[in-house]
């Protein structure tokens, strides 16, 4: 069976990585992956997993009808199975690419966020969400990470013909508890022993809230520190009064080492998430989680993590306060999340659910 696989970039965001993810848990499946942008920061791990990469170049948003075109063009030549795309503009894409082709391989739509503030995004991106409403009809299924994601685009006038609800998948033998990670985090990071480290696993983005996060900190006290990773972050202006609290690593490429180094993992984001990948990460390496009720991320860590509303940070920092001072509590909340991912979210049962889906559509 051939997929292809449609996808706005290959940057280190959740979709993306969890596209990686598939692609070697499924090495029994052709995959094709089409970037629709230049960002290939995966390309390479993707590659290495057996998948074809073939960039189109879209030159920005208005680039968008020209590597639809490219894109007709690799859909006749490849005559995939099932076309699955990945993200708004490469829903868009495929769509138009695929009438281009006249192609007869069934389409599907991934959904990967939810409750977006799209005034906070460029005009295009609002314009693209707009058309897929009302081409939300043509694929034969849309797949969503998660029950927030559904209900939000239901409520923009998506009226797909069928949904799936396929949560994200962890790799439970790289994200582990690892007893050694604390110390050398430390170290590196040159903390006293008896501080108490916060990570932070986001990219700069106004739905991850690093602003929130901050002010929540400054109520915090002065032994809480917090390790900020992920784009942008090295760029970000850290308060004064947090100076010698906080550190900013930027991207990293060793997340699985660095998390289990956490004594909490906090996931601070104001609007716009799925299902975020942090908490599952975090929580596959028996970290405790502290999260705002975004998307389905209450579901997720349910009695396994500690859940605040988004937007505020006196609740956060009351409850990063309350978590930094019970360390028995700490250890609980990460045996249970481990548990908890363990049965729920283990990447294999993930990625035989999508074989599933994909098989089932390319037999008709």
């Amino acid at each position: 069976m051939r997929v292809l696989h449609v996808i706005t970039g290959l940057g280190q965001g959740g979709a993306e990585t969890m596209l990686a993810k598939l692609i070697e848990a499924l090495p029994d499946i052709t995959h094709v992956v089409v970037p629709l942008a230049r960002d290939l920061a995966l390309g390479p791990r993707i590659a290495a997993a057996g998948a074809r990469v073939v960039p189109v170049g879209m030159r920005g948003p208005l680039g968008l009808p020209a590597a639809a075109a490219r894109l007709a063009a690799l859909i006749r030549r490849v005559r995939p199975d099932v076309i699955q795309s990945w993200l708004y503009h490469a829903d868009l894409a495929a769509t138009l690419a695929r009438a281009v082709a006249f192609a007869r391989a069934p389409l599907a739509w991934s959904l990967r966020c939810s409750d977006m503030d799209l005034a906070r995004y460029a005009p295009t991106t609002r314009l693209v969400v707009r058309a897929l409403a009302r081409l939300s009809g043509v694929p034969a299924v849309i797949a969503s990470n998660s029950e927030a994601g559904l209900t939000w685009h239901r409520g923009l006038g998506y009226r797909p013909r069928r949904t799936i609800v396929i949560p994200n998948g962890f790799e439970t033998d790289r994200f582990r508890p690892d007893p050694a990670a604390r110390a050398r985090l430390g170290a590196m990071l040159g903390w006293r022993d008896d501080a108490v480290i916060v990570g932070l696993v986001a990219r700069v983005d106004p739905m991850k809230d690093h602003a929130g996060f901050l002010a929540a900190l400054e109520q915090t006290p002065p032994a809480l520190g917090a390790v900020l990773v992920g784009r942008g972050t090295e760029a970000l202006a850290i308060p004064p009064a947090l100076a010698g609290r906080v550190v900013a690593l930027g991207p990293r490429e060793d997340v699985a080492a660095l998390t289990p180094g956490f004594d909490i993992a906090c996931l601070a984001s104001r609007f716009g998430e799925g299902f975020p990948n942090v908490l599952g990460e975090a929580m596959a390496c028996g970290v405790a989680c502290v999260t705002t009720d975004v998307g389905d991320a209450a579901a997720i860590v349910g009695d396994a993590g500690v859940v605040v509303p988004p937007g505020d940070p006196v609740a956060l920092a009351e409850a990063l306060a309350a978590l930094a001072a019970d360390p028995d509590r700490r250890r609980a909340l990460g045996e249970a999340g481990r548990a908890r991912v363990l049965a729920d979210y283990a990447l294999p049962a993930v990625a035989a659910r999508y074989a599933s889906l994909w098989r089932g559509l390319a037999a008709g």
